[in-house]
């Protein structure tokens, strides 16, 4: 009875002190386990606190901040001076603030290989610059530039033509210059042509003989210079008014600029129409490589004229070349990405630019003069409409027209100075085609 109490006994007491022994184990293993949970949570927030700082550090190096050189910064700030010159003094504002503008996008900071940059394939702004790569803008420039042109003056007085084969000079100097500078025939051929004073025309042969993708016989890739060559002959197109105004003063006295000219004669609708057929014919006769230019231009000058198609004339003056106009500034100034554009080729070819624009200038202002030691009375034209000869159309005619104004309020130019601008325009064309004939 006595081993039976004491067995009896024992058992409750392991029935009492069980559920202390039980609770101190939980105590014990909640502790545990509230200890791993705690040091569970503190290698969590690491690992998230490590996760957002390489987030961060990613997103960084996603960023313009991260990738932007010196070079980006310069572009930038050129991009917003055209901006600036364009809105502060109305320099050719539907081209410099397109162009401005693309010049800002194009030197954005990014990562490549995500499809975004001028240079990349598949990316939007490389499809869009299809068209200047390949030379589809600048007919369609041309079909609109036909499509508001007059030639009355022109036609009214064809010796004024020649002063716009004059002023051609400048493209044949500069091709001279390019290759005395060490640039290749095709290159140098194609920064010549920024002497004619004409946008699309340097685009559509720059496109053609320096595009960055030609072969040359030694085995050697031509440079992509059509950004450096469209941006030169489009800022000195806007700086006409600034370029010109000295020259005319420099070579043509006072007297000569008071010359007054006869009005031109009346011209018929008839030879309106007549003469784009002809003129087309004629100059791709000269030139054929120069078709996609001059047939566009004079097909749209032949829209306006017939009289029968006014809708598709006032399509291609307004919307078609509105839209063209966008598209082709926008992504010539976006190709100036600052590793592409900032080269010692670069400011060689903006320096030949404005040398161009001199020469230029110079050679049908002394042309005119030239001109007028054969002719007599009132044929005698006054020689400041030879700087027109440039194509900037219709700044330099404006130009002339402001300068004859100054010598004599009365001497109405604008008129006569069309002439050669117009015919400036026909033969930058020309001198396009025989060099892409000769170089191409």
């Amino acid at each position: 009875m006595k081993k039976l109490f004491i067995i009896f006994g024992v058992l409750l007491f392991l029935l009492f002190i069980r559920p202390i022994i039980t609770n101190s184990m939980e105590v014990q293993t909640s502790a545990n386990t509230q200890t791993t949970k705690i040091q569970e949570t503190a290698t969590n927030q690491n690992n998230i606190y490590k996760g957002a700082y390489n987030a961060l550090l990613k997103f960084y190096h996603y960023t313009g901040f991260a990738n932007a050189t010196s070079g980006n910064l310069l572009m930038i700030l050129i991009g917003i001076m055209f901006i600036y010159l364009a809105i502060k003094f109305n320099y050719e504002p539907l081209l410099l603030i397109p162009i401005g503008t693309g010049i800002i996008i194009g030197n954005i900071p990014f990562v490549a290989g995500n499809q975004t940059g001028i240079y990349e394939s598949g990316s939007v702004l490389n499809y869009l610059y299809f068209g200047v790569v390949k030379g589809i803008y600048p007919p369609l420039i041309f079909l609109g530039i036909g499509a508001m042109t007059d030639f009355s003056s022109l036609i009214a007085n064809p010796k004024l033509m020649l002063l716009g084969a004059a002023a051609q000079i400048g493209v044949f100097g500069t091709f001279l210059g390019a290759l005395y500078l060490g640039f290749r025939l095709p290159e140098a051929g194609a920064i010549g042509i920024i002497g004619g004073a004409d946008g699309p025309t340097a685009i559509f042969l720059s496109s053609k003989l320096a595009n960055g993708v030609n072969v040359l016989a030694d085995g050697t890739t031509v440079k992509n210079l059509i950004g450096p060559i469209t941006i030169a002959a489009y800022s000195y197109m806007a700086l006409v008014p600034v370029i010109q105004p000295p020259i005319m003063r420099l070579l043509i006295s006072k007297k000569d600029r008071k010359i007054r000219m006869k009005p031109p004669r009346a011209v018929s609708k008839k030879e309106k129409m007549i003469f784009p057929i002809v003129a087309l014919l004629l100059t791709t006769f000269i030139s054929p490589s120069a078709l996609p230019l001059l047939g566009m231009l004079f097909f749209g000058n032949l829209l306006k004229e017939s009289g029968r198609t006014e809708r598709l004339a006032e399509t291609a003056r307004t919307k078609l070349i509105d839209i063209v106009t966008i598209l082709l500034g926008v992504t010539v100034g976006a190709s100036t990405q600052a590793d592409i554009f900032i080269t010692k080729d670069s400011m060689m070819i903006f320096i030949l630019g404005a040398l161009s624009f001199v020469i230029a200038t110079m050679g049908g202002l002394i042309f005119a003069k030239f001109m007028n030691l054969f002719l007599k009375g009132d044929e005698k034209i006054n020689p400041l409409i030879g700087a027109a000869g440039v194509s900037a159309v219709p700044d330099s005619a404006r130009v002339v027209h402001t300068e004859g104004l100054k010598s004599d309020p009365n001497n109405y130019l604008l008129m006569h100075a069309m002439a050669p601008n117009v015919s400036g325009v026909i033969g930058s064309a020309i001198a396009a085609g025989i060099l892409l004939s000769f170089l191409g």
